[in-house]
This record gives C-alpha cells, sequence and structure tokens, in this order.
C-alpha cells in the first residue's frame, strides 16, 4: 500500500513540474480565435475591390502611419527595438575579454543611464496620464524630449503645462509637444 501511494505522488510532483515548466518556457501570446466571415461573390467582391483601390493621398498617409492605438504602439515599439539593439551592444562590450576596462566601465555607465532614461520615461508617462490624458508617449533623447498625447483637444496652455511637468522631473530645456487626436 506504501509503495502505491509513494509511485503515486511522485507521478503527481513529476506532472506539476513538467506543466511548471511548460508554462515558464511558452511564450505570452494572447490566445488566438480567428473569425469566420462568408465570402462574397461575383460582383458584389469585384466593386468593393475596386473602391477600396480609389484612396486619396490623405488616408494613405493615414495608413502609412497609423492612428490611435496603432500609432502609439508603432512608436513603442520602434523606441523599444532601438534601446534593446543598444542595450546588446553595451553589454557585447562589457562581455568582451579583449576591451579594456574603462571601455568596459563606460559601457556599464551608458547602460545604466539608459535604464535611468527609461525609469523616468515611465514615471512622465504616469504624471502625464494623471492629468487626464488617454495615452502618452515620452521619448528623451540626450537633452531632447518629445512627447505624443491623444487628447480631445490641443491648446498651447495643456502643451505648456506638460512641458514644466518634464522640466521639473528631468531639468531637460528642449521639449517637444505633439497632441494626437482621440478617434
Amino acid at each position: 500500500m506504501v509503495k502505491k501511494q509513494t509511485v503515486w505522488l511522485l507521478t503527481m510532483l513529476s506532472l506539476v513540474v513538467v506543466l511548471s515548466v511548460y508554462y515558464v518556457t511558452t511564450p505570452d501570446s494572447p490566445p488566438t480565435n480567428p473569425v469566420t466571415t462568408p465570402m462574397k461573390e461575383g460582383k458584389e467582391a469585384a466593386k468593393e475591390q475596386g473602391a477600396s483601390e480609389k484612396t486619396n493621398a490623405k488616408e494613405e498617409k493615414e495608413t502609412v502611419f497609423g492612428t490611435g492605438d496603432d500609432y502609439f504602439a508603432q512608436l513603442r515599439l520602434n523606441l523599444t527595438e532601438k534601446r534593446d539593439e543598444m542595450k546588446e551592444r553595451l553589454q557585447e562590450v562589457m562581455g568582451s575579454a579583449s576591451v579594456s576596462a574603462e571601455k568596459k566601465n563606460e559601457a556599464y555607465d551608458q547602460l545604466q543611464e539608459l535604464d535611468n532614461v527609461e525609469a523616468k520615461e515611465a514615471v512622465l508617462e504616469t504624471l502625464i496620464k494623471t492629468n487626464g490624458y488617454k495615452e502618452v508617449l515620452v521619448r528623451a533623447d540626450g537633452e531632447e524630449v518629445r512627447i505624443t498625447v491623444k487628447a480631445q483637444k490641443s491648446s498651447a496652455k495643456e502643451a505648456n503645462k506638460i512641458i514644466q511637468l518634464v522640466r521639473g522631473e528631468l531639468g531637460t530645456k528642449n521639449v517637444a509637444v505633439q497632441f494626437e487626436p482621440i478617434q
């Protein structure tokens, strides 16, 4: 009887370990649920295709640059990719055996500065969002800070308020605020 319980316990523990490893190693991706729509036939489909090809330049511009959440997501993605590449290069320098200790220290300092900038950007985004804005993206690059805000209306007063907030947090002189309309 004891042997069966031991085997059962070990089997269950093994199962828990295997499932834990599987859960930890699988990438986090939202479940996809493809939606099927009936195919349109004949003249109706051709008419819609012809209509979709007749777009004006303004619509094409919006498609290229995106609007709304897509625009912010694309900007964030580009910024993240750029910074990840910079971090990777700096970590390669730090890990290289042929690089002097001085260069490694410089790379480490740059990596720490990059992390600090990211943290300050996150704090600023949160502070600006608390002022009633739906979406905010802060991009700090050296002495320049570019802020893109999704808002119902844009005014010089609101932009000045955001600029003062950024200057208070970062002490940066060059701040640009861009308003994107909510759609």
